[in-house]
């Protein structure tokens, strides 16, 4: 009991930071079914890319557009492991770190109990980021074999109706794979918020509320956003050379 007032705040602030973050992926994923986001807008992009797939022999370019993806998140799997090491030598030198931080100005100064908290903390973000970039790295695979399944052109055994559940299942693979790649990013956005956890808990629950707040408005008003369901309805009227008339 001692220990829980004596870092109450603290607490408080991990609370919050669970709290931003699990309900901004619930409310995200609640929001994306009825209202055009990132994630849904893709979605009828990798749809469209999948019909028109099964519309020509030659797969080579789709494979390798997969390819790419998945270095992607083979990147960020990789990248997180060098992270977790630095997270573990830290730990293993925590009164040196402590000594660090303590000559900082506007440090507030925890306990090393406390301080290795958090460093756990900070960890096992990062090892949640590897488990789901390692597992968006495995469906990116399974949407491999996917197109390598695919029917080919002029098939008579493949009727039209299982050509469009082909392509709708596939699709909605790689959207899985996607969501998965775009958790891990979420992890990486959070658990750099923590670093500001070990300067003070107050900035650390504003920082959180900010990465809500930056999460929110990328996925949901962004400009990207706004080119990608933008399709226009006329072809722009030809431009009237003045000085010719």
């Amino acid at each position: 009991m001692s220990f829980i007032q004596a870092n109450l705040i603290h607490i408080l602030a991990a609370l919050w930071f669970v709290i931003c973050w699990g309900g901004y992926t619930r409310y995200a994923t609640w929001k994306g079914r009825d209202t055009a986001c990132l994630a849904s807008v893709l979605h009828l992009y990798r749809e469209d890319w999948m019909r028109r797939m099964l519309l020509r022999d030659n797969r080579i370019a789709d494979a390798s557009v997969i390819g790419n993806l998945e270095r992607n998140a083979s990147f960020f799997a990789s990248s997180t492991l060098i992270i977790l090491a630095g997270i573990l030598t830290v730990l293993g030198a925590s009164e040196r770190a402590l000594s660090l931080l303590a000559d900082i100005p506007m440090v507030q100064q925890a306990s090393q109990g406390m301080s290795e908290i958090k460093l756990l903390c900070l960890a096992l973000v990062f090892v949640y980021a590897f488990f789901t970039f390692s597992w968006c790295m495995r469906q990116y695979n399974f949407a491999a074999v996917l197109v390598g399944s695919a029917p080919m052109v002029g098939e008579r055994q493949v009727s039209e109706q299982e050509r469009k559940a082909f392509a709708a299942r596939a699709a909605r693979v790689i959207s899985m794979a996607a969501n998965q790649f775009n958790f891990g990013l979420r992890s990486y956005y959070f658990g750099m918020t923590m670093l500001a956890w070990f300067v003070s808990p107050w900035l650390f629950m504003l920082m959180s509320a900010g990465v809500v707040f930056v999460l929110y408005r990328r996925e949901f008003h962004s400009d990207v956003l706004d080119v990608m369901v933008y399709t226009p309805t006329e072809a722009p009227l030809p431009e009237v050379n003045k000085e010719a008339a």
